[in-house]
């Protein structure tokens, strides 16, 4: 019987060897992306937070033991994505027990936040570029509480040890990437900021270029403490106190976050949905994430046709991937939100009896333009839902998969929200903006809006772990994710497709040019050659944008003992194992 996902040779005879030189960030444009072992694996958006991921590994560590030393050395190398002063979803999978449990540390909004806080004197929303910068927008982190429970349960070397990595990285220094470079010297409301202006910047006031070698004794202070004394020396005591003080004084927007909010977060752990798909079971992230629930919906209806006939490039496959994408991004507006505010149908969102309405709605044919949502059965829950309106999150964001000689895997995305967060700067590090996640204007139609600010509440996320096992023997086989703002939906969608239906080797899946909807106009990766494409869709009816597309997709699949892993050639990442 043929693996659940198929390995072209291609892939194997382009796998790197374990003992393969690992390749600097200066050189990494030059990388192979894919990488072979036996044993364990890591892949990551950064050369430096693999070696450490392997490192843990080598060392007897768990595969979330190795995703909590990665998330640190992120935390100082690629401070415009992740970092300790946000959030995240995070998916585990326990092979001795065949048991996957998700964790949510998605960030919450402080008790004095207030449905109205992002309106301006005109009773309107004000706009994004407006309200990101500074203390109004932070959102209580949550990414060390929840790192935190998650090694209580599935940790084998001590929490401390885990810190090392990136301790001595932000002591010693690391070497300025140049995507980070790039990200510093096209953000100008971080000169605009005192603290990161003298982080980011040169004494001359110009921003670091590429290969300075930049240290934060800061962070490594922030990071000792924590792994000394746990998460409770982020939530409680000086670190506690400095955040509050930041966000008080943090122009152009004063926060209102308290010593109480941060001492009173809790990381949850969140019921697991999955679907059948083909010969697999796809598993992903629930509310308040969107991510996982829109992306089972897409696969959902996708089943009712017969990819694996259609070219993976050609207009039937790009217009029916578009058309799924639009129903299930208007399903997503109307019903997802934080499930302790308002309750989720999850279940009847992805009944196969309502999947295959909505795969009815589809024309082969034709755009069907903006899609409506749809009536689960039990909707009513919601009242008369209206739809979850605010803006799409910006590209930002990180992921990481591991898994160690054990077969236990981590399947974890963890953000700051848009690019360098709230660009608020304390104890050496950024400062989330998560709370621009939510509906800006609290009611639509004169009710209220799902995803509205309120007190406590965690705004909705597109974040979309996944793991994917064999139906037939439950077997772990690929565990995947990506950054990308509510894009990433659509990117994970293709990498499964890729994947199972066109049968591609990870790399491939990955890399494959991107078709996006969320139900607006198609969306096509600028630079790939999809003009032809695009013309085709519009004659279907399609309003087609052709734009950059910054995926970040990491990937590690199991088949007959190996692990193959790849990175998105679009950002730094890279895949390493044993």
């Amino acid at each position: 019987m043929r693996p659940l996902i198929c390995l072209a040779a291609l892939a194997i005879a382009s796998c790197q060897s374990p003992d393969a030189q690992i390749p600097d960030a200066q050189s990494i444009d030059k990388a192979p992306y894919l990488a072979y072992a036996t044993q364990d694996m890591v892949a990551v958006g950064h050369p430096e937070a693999a070696r450490a991921g392997l490192d843990i590994l080598q060392r007897g560590g768990s595969a979330l033991d190795a995703a909590i030393a990665m998330q640190m050395v992120l935390t100082l190398v690629e401070p415009q994505s992740s970092g300790i002063g946000g959030g995240g979803f995070l998916l585990h999978f326990a092979a001795d027990q065949r048991k996957l449990e998700s964790y949510d540390g998605r960030e919450k909004a402080p008790a004095a936040a207030s449905s109205d806080m992002f309106l301006g004197l005109d009773g309107q929303p004000r706009p994004y570029g407006e309200v990101m910068p500074g203390g109004l927008s932070v959102g209580v982190p949550g990414v060390l509480r929840m790192l935190e429970l998650a090694h209580r349960e599935h940790g084998r070397l001590s929490w401390g040890e885990l810190f090392a990595p990136a301790i001595a990285l932000a002591e010693d220094g690391f070497t300025i990437s140049p995507q980070l470079a790039r990200k510093i010297a096209g953000d100008p409301v971080l000169a605009e900021q005192p603290t990161t202006r003298a982080y980011f910047f040169g004494p001359d006031g110009a921003p670091l270029p590429a290969g300075t070698r930049l240290k934060n004794p800061p962070l490594a202070r922030t990071l000792r403490a924590v792994a000394e004394r746990g998460a409770d020396a982020f939530y409680e005591g000086a670190i506690a106190a400095d955040i509050v003080a930041a966000i008080a004084v943090a122009r152009p927007n004063r926060g209102r976050m308290t010593i109480e909010d941060l001492d009173g977060y809790a990381a949850e752990k969140r019921p697991v949905p999955c679907l059948d798909y083909r010969a697999a079971r796809i598993c992903g992230m629930g509310p308040p994430s969107s991510g996982g629930v829109a992306v089972l919906q897409i696969l959902g209806m996708l089943q009712r046709f017969d990819l694996a006939s259609l070219k993976p490039d050609s207009i039937d496959a790009a217009h029916l991937i578009a058309e799924a994408s639009r129903l299930a991004f208007a399903d997503r507006e109307r019903y997802v939100g934080d499930p302790d505010f308002a309750p989720v149908p999850v279940e009847r969102l992805l009944a196969p009896e309502y999947l295959a309405s909505r795969a009815g709605e589809i024309n082969p044919a034709r755009a069907m333009g903006e899609a409506k949502p749809g009536r689960p059965a039990d909707a009513a829950l919601l009242g008369d839902a209206v739809p979850v309106s605010g803006l799409p999150e910006p590209p930002s964001t990180s992921h990481m998969v591991a898994i160690d000689r054990e077969g236990n895997a981590v399947s974890f995305t963890t953000t700051i929200e848009g690019a360098f967060g709230s660009h608020v700067m304390v104890d050496g590090f950024l400062l989330n903006n998560e709370l621009t996640d939510f509906a800006f204007a609290p009611a639509s139609r004169g009710r209220p809006a799902a995803n509205r600010v309120e007190a406590g509440k965690r705004p909705r996320s597109s974040m979309a772990p996944v793991m994917v096992f064999d139906r037939a023997t439950g077997e772990l086989t690929a565990a995947l994710g990506s950054p990308g703002g509510a894009n990433i939906i659509g990117y994970v969608v293709q990498a499964l497709v890729g994947l199972i239906d066109w049968e591609r080797d990870p790399y491939s899946a990955i890399a494959a040019p991107h078709i996006l909807n969320r139900n607006g106009p198609t969306i096509l990766e600028a630079g790939r050659g999809l003009e032809p494409l695009a013309s085709q869709l519009e004659a279907k009816g399609h309003k087609v944008r052709m734009q950059e597309l910054d995926s970040g997709v990491n990937v590690i699949v199991l088949s007959d003992g190996q692990l193959i892993g790849a990175s998105d050639p679009r950002r730094e990442g890279i895949a390493l194992g044993h």
